[in-house]
């Protein structure tokens, strides 16, 4: 069977009748050569960038990368729009509409000529909103992160999104800080694009994603405004078609060893207890058996090896300049489930 036979977009593109002229004069409408679409990977990249979430405002950048790594595998790019919920503007709150941004991205797949799948994500629940989406639909799938803040400064202090709010309203209350630094300090501590720079749910989600194999290896953790995270957009871009040509799925990486692996390391960093809720949403989707009772004897006995904020001193862009995930998890890889598969081709162990 030859590759264009093999695509699910075939099924759309290469029919000589009235759905496949319908299909294909609309993009040629755009100005897209039939030959850039027909027998070709494609790829659809889901952006949640919304000036609604700040989070992930800048996720466009990171589209145009990724679709330049695809073309240059010889697939073509999509890019659509999806709703995006954060925690920064949004009341009550974004988790409640998690499973609405979920059931948005699997209906987009389903029903669209996508092979694969580039997922750019950022605020605390578009992550696991879109891995839930994504593992129903079931495709070769990559998450993108979109990294997090640089580290806050005020007067000469570090200071962490969200932690560091608390204390700063609690001195200004008693008198300890005038209204006038603790407005400036909003500056200080908000000091570039990307999401919150503490191991919040945002960057927890991001740094699990990579645990599970759904990443690119030491790419989570790399802060928002850091070349890097466009380099590695475009490889990811890169990658997804090689992906699509393999056959290699979200269920062949999401297994209950790569969610194991997910807990321990979460356990590990110091990471967000939402992230114990999404991990068993995200089992069940693929129908995977995990329950809190697992959650929980799988983080015994896990030591703490990030001395993260909010229950440490540092920020995620030192985390990033001291290894990142791929450190942490090899300090701790006797514990891991080192076979597990991963985007990447090569296994968990091989990774780190």
């Amino acid at each position: 069977m030859n590759q264009s036979n093999r695509l699910r977009s075939a099924k759309w593109f290469s029919r000589i009748d009235h759905a496949g002229f319908e299909h294909r004069t609309h993009l040629k409408a755009r100005g897209h050569l039939s030959d850039m679409f027909e027998g070709r990977p494609v790829i659809g990249i889901a952006n949640s960038a919304s000036d609604l979430v700040p989070c992930n405002a800048h996720l466009g950048q990171l589209a145009d990368a990724v679709s330049r790594g695809v073309l240059e595998a010889g697939g073509f790019p999509l890019v659509f729009p999806t709703m995006s919920i954060g925690d920064s503007l949004m009341r009550p709150t974004g988790m409640l509409f998690r499973n609405l941004m979920s059931m948005e991205l699997e209906e987009l797949l389903r029903s669209n000529p996508i092979d694969g799948a580039v997922l750019l994500s950022g605020c605390d629940n578009t992550a696991p909103a879109y891995l839930m989406g994504a593992a129903s639909v079931d495709l070769p799938t990559i998450l993108v992160h979109g990294g997090s803040m640089i580290n806050g400064s005020f007067k000469g202090q570090t200071i962490g999104s969200g932690t560091d709010i608390i204390r700063l309203g609690n001195d200004y209350r008693v008198g300890k800080i005038t209204k006038d630094d603790f407005v400036q300090s909003e500056a200080g501590m908000s000091r570039s694009i990307g999401h919150c720079n503490t191991i919040g749910t945002a960057a927890t989600m991001g740094g699990l994603a990579e645990a599970l194999g759904m990443s690119l290896p030491g790419t989570s953790a790399i802060p928002a405004v850091d070349s890097r995270r466009l380099t590695t957009s475009q490889l990811a871009g890169r990658r997804i078609v090689e992906m699509v040509n393999e056959g290699l799925c979200v269920s062949d990486i999401i297994t209950l060893d790569a969610l194991e692996n997910a807990i321990k390391v979460n356990a590990a960093v110091g990471g967000s207890t939402n992230a114990i809720l999404h991990l068993i949403a995200l089992a069940g989707r693929l129908e995977l058996p995990l329950s809190m009772r697992d959650v929980d004897q799988l983080s015994k006995g896990v030591p703490l090896l990030a001395n993260l904020q909010p229950n440490g001193d540092y920020l995620m862009e030192d985390f990033y300049l001291a290894g990142g995930m791929p450190a942490l998890m090899n300090t701790m890889r006797t514990t891991l489930n080192a076979d597990a598969r991963t985007v990447s081709g090569s296994s968990i162990g091989r990774n780190i």
